[in-house]
């Protein structure tokens, strides 16, 4: 509820025809997903939520560009896309680290998924084999 607030707060304020399109898409699919989830269709509330959040990322983007952070106090002091992004130094310094780091994450959550891919159960624990036995 907060967040729908917010978005009309910000439509409100900076929006224009395009943005209340997608506002009123993700309001649209919000409703689809609680009429889905209440009839049991997981599937569809799902894939309506993954659209409620497309559709509301994209409304604040075209509510609020070019500005990522508009100023209350004065429109110059807002911070922009440009003002906001990076020099070519960060990037390829970041594009370097990313280059390194992400196979080592990549190897590294291969080899837990190895190593945890079988379920075990209380059959696998002695201590719980002794809990059932009395139990009965």
């Amino acid at each position: 509820m907060l967040a729908l607030a917010f978005l009309i707060w910000t439509q409100v304020h900076t929006g224009d025809a395009w943005s209340l399109a997608a506002m009123v898409v993700a309001a649209v699919a919000l409703v689809g997903a609680i009429v889905a989830i209440r009839a049991g269709r997981e599937g569809w509330s799902f894939a309506l939520s993954g659209v409620t959040i497309a559709a509301s990322v994209a409304m604040l983007f075209l509510a609020l560009f070019p500005d990522v952070m508009p100023s209350s106090l004065r429109p110059e002091w807002s911070l922009t896309v440009t003002n906001a992004s990076s020099s070519p130094y960060t990037l390829t310094i970041m594009t370097w680290c990313a280059a390194i780091a992400t196979p080592l994450v990549l190897l590294y959550q291969s080899w837990t998924y190895w190593v945890f891919r079988k379920r075990i159960g209380t059959q696998h624990i002695a201590d719980a084999q002794h809990h059932t036995a009395d139990a009965h």
